[in-house]
């Protein structure tokens, strides 16, 4: 049983201060604490320059249960306000919005204290240099930990007695935090498969075999581990020893083991942002949207090679969460939903028997307690517990003398009854902005959706929000990062393209309409002139004409989601191969080369840079669909592509009429050349291995062809 100690909310009206105006909910959620909070910005900087008085940087976002933590304990204090004011330039800062600054201050964090995490705390001078920092802060010393008064105190005697010593220090952690990403290519590391298959090893000797992951509590998803292990893995294969066994095994124990437990909602479906234990059982019960996005395509892509039918339902119930709770009426995505309703953590989703049986009857909520196992004395604070199974549906199902669709069959209906009544009680918060990266992201999933169930419902979710993005956040040209309020802002960082991109060139795999691959090309066309190091090679998280920071960081270790890096090389891979254009390839190998060496030193920090290298590195095949979009015969032809798994392959959907009129960077593209419709059917052309088959028409002869390419493919 695990507690927690809760904290209310204060309800004191108290005068707003700076961040009223402000459209991120993390920083309205500040707006009348008594702290003379700034928004990142000029006055601030200006201020502490003029004034020469430090900075206090804080850091979170909406969801962080313990950034609310530590606003109540210290930020609502009128006394540690007034120390604070009187003292320090105090900035509040989304991470969500403003990712190039947490992506520089936690480096901070991480080289002064050897941890991170949010809250973020960060003393700097007003030259933006970090000289002190940590995470959270209690009001009183505690745990070892100080009090955040005895830390302003510290902090504000240093600055006022040891001045030299700061500042000395200070240049000195700016200087390391720009070496950091200073990195170079290398040519003494074989960019081969045996460099993944050395990490993928690595990976197995740290994956937990009895409960899944990665290591110990707390244990997060990590998605593009998942993604290297699919990848890896042999589909139909069941040979039950070697490395393709090891990875079977390590995705197919680690989809099922999140799914049964208590980190994923029974209910609503959607997974929490990580469980505080080994077993998966009690959730940080945050919902982010780039996790659920995330944890999709790892089950749609597990369904793909195993077909496995319970992690494609998984794996809907997500795209079902993702409509009902963050879908905006614009068309994109909110951000997340917070742990904490009525200032308790996970109090909206937890039960005790008797709820359950006050809702569905005594013979039907003793079995659902049972299936779920929900007790008298709980799993979770004040003897309430989370729901979640001990195994799979299909061994639950066996052990009560039911087929699996006799159990699915019994179980719905009692779901939607709790969730009916769950709706009822006070809802945890929504971060109500939108970022361009993590919409992508779920873009994607709903790609994938589309892709898995050829359900058109996600395919019309999908184009609607990267048109949304295309109308709101596109302007002349560049992308903006964030929206909310009906106002878009901010450069996008490298992410925010990586991401629309992949997204852009998943849609343009199952939808005719040419503007995708064409907003494709041309924000890769951004990303090359206004991100890319040319001096020693890779991508800034940031553009060449971003405001000035102490230093232009490079995003390339994969953390909650993959590292902007990462994706940016996969898209090059991707586009190298559908326009042909062998810069684009050179361009990604030298940008692995870089990391290459740590490969295997952290195998989970570059795990979706290596799924980039293992597509690049697979057997080539390009597939293009030519088809009349005005009729719907030509779906027949897509649905053996969406079903079958193939590593190396891309895949471009394209309307024969539309293709006429679109802009010479589409119809000029290689793989479009001569290509058109046969006796007026719609036509598939299949190169693999740079040699191209005969045009087919027929759907079962397409899904014969590229069944034997997956055989032959996943022998090498």
């Amino acid at each position: 049983m695990i507690d927690r100690t809760q904290h209310q909310p204060t309800t004191e009206k108290r005068e707003p201060n700076r961040l009223i105006n402000e459209t991120s909910t993390y920083l309205r959620q500040h707006a009348h604490n008594p702290v003379n909070w700034f928004p990142w910005g000029e006055e601030a900087i200006g201020k502490s320059r003029a004034e020469d008085m430090p900075i206090l940087l804080s850091i979170g976002y909406s969801a962080c249960h313990w950034c609310h933590v530590m606003e109540h304990e210290s930020f609502e204090d009128s006394e540690t306000a007034e120390i604070m004011n009187k003292w320090f330039v105090n900035i509040k800062v989304d991470r969500e919005e403003r990712t190039d600054l947490d992506e520089i201050y936690m480096k901070a964090v991480q080289m002064l204290t050897g941890h991170g995490g949010w809250p973020m705390t960060v003393f700097l001078t007003p030259q933006l240099k970090p000289f002190f920092a940590g995470t959270y802060f209690p009001p009183q010393d505690r745990h070892g930990i100080p009090s955040f008064r005895r830390v302003l105190l510290g902090v504000h005697t240093a600055w006022t007695t040891q001045r030299n010593d700061v500042e000395e220090s200070s240049a000195d952690i700016a200087t390391h935090l720009a070496m950091v990403d200073k990195l170079q290519a290398s040519d003494e590391v074989s960019l081969d498969s045996a460099l993944i298959d050395d990490a993928v090893g690595r990976l197995i000797n740290v994956f937990d075999r009895a409960w899944g992951g990665f290591g110990g509590a707390p244990k997060f998803p990590h998605t593009a581990s998942i993604s290297l292990g699919v990848r890896r893995m042999k589909p139909g294969s069941k040979e039950k020893t070697g490395r393709q066994f090891q990875c079977l095994e390590m995705v197919q124990t680690t989809l099922d083991k999140m799914a049964e437990g208590g980190i994923h909602d029974h209910l609503a479906g959607g997974f929490a942002r990580y469980s505080v234990d080994r077993k998966w059982l009690v959730p940080h019960f945050e919902k982010m949207l780039y996790d659920n996005a995330l944890l999709v395509r790892n089950y749609f892509e597990g369904y793909l090679v195993t077909g496995k039918v319970w992690w494609r339902e998984v794996a809907c119930n997500i795209l079902d969460f993702a409509q009902r709770e963050l879908l905006m009426p614009e068309g994109g995505f909110y951000c997340s939903l917070d742990a904490d309703s009525e200032g308790e953590e996970g109090k909206f989703y937890v039960w005790t028997p008797a709820e359950i049986n006050e809702i569905l009857g005594a013979v039907d909520g003793a079995w659902f307690n049972r299936i779920f196992n929900v007790t008298d004395s709980g799993n979770f604070e004040h003897g309430k517990s989370i729901l979640h199974f001990l195994t799979v549906p299909e061994e639950i199902a066996a052990g009560e003398s039911m087929s699996v669709q006799e159990f699915q069959d019994r179980i719905t209906p009692l779901k939607k009854k709790l969730l009916a009544a769950r709706e009822k009680r006070v809802r945890p918060g929504r971060d109500e902005k939108m970022l361009t990266s993590w919409t992508s992201l779920m873009i994607s999933a709903y790609v994938d959706g589309y892709k898995s169930t050829g359900d058109e419902k996600n395919l019309g979710i999908a184009t609607r929000a990267a048109n949304f993005i295309l109308s709101t956040l596109l302007v002349n040209g560049r992308l903006l990062r964030s929206y909310g309020r009906g106002q878009a802002k901010l450069n996008a960082y490298l992410d925010d393209y990586a991401y629309f991109i992949q997204a852009l060139l998943d849609l343009a795999s199952v939808d005719p309409n040419p503007q995708w691959l064409e907003q494709a090309l041309n924000l890769n066309d951004v990303v090359l002139s206004l991100f890319q190091d040319p001096e020693n090679g890779g991508f800034f998280y940031t553009s060449q004409d971003h405001e000035e920071l102490i230093t232009r960081s490079k995003h390339f270790y994969d953390g909650s989601t993959p590292s902007a890096t990462s994706t940016t090389v996969f898209n090059l891979v991707r586009l190298a191969r559908l326009c042909g254009n062998q810069e684009l390839a050179r361009i990604a190998e030298r940008t692995c080369s870089i990391y290459a060496p740590y490969f295997g030193k952290a195998p989970d920090q570059f795990s979706n840079l290596l799924c980039a290298l293992d597509f690049h590195l697979s057997p080539p095949t390009e597939i293009m669909l030519i088809v009349d979009a005005d009729r719907d015969d030509w779906k027949e032809l897509l649905q053996p592509i969406n079903s079958t798994w193939l590593r190396g392959s891309v895949c471009l959907v394209m309307d024969n009429k539309r293709l006429a009129a679109a802009s010479a960077s589409v119809k000029e593209q290689p793989l479009l050349a001569g290509r058109t419709m046969i006796d007026g059917k719609p036509t598939a052309y299949v190169c693999h291995q740079f040699t191209c088959d005969k045009p087919i028409t027929d759907p079962k002869q397409l899904s014969a062809r590229l069944t034997e390419l997956q055989q032959e493919s996943s022998e090498k």
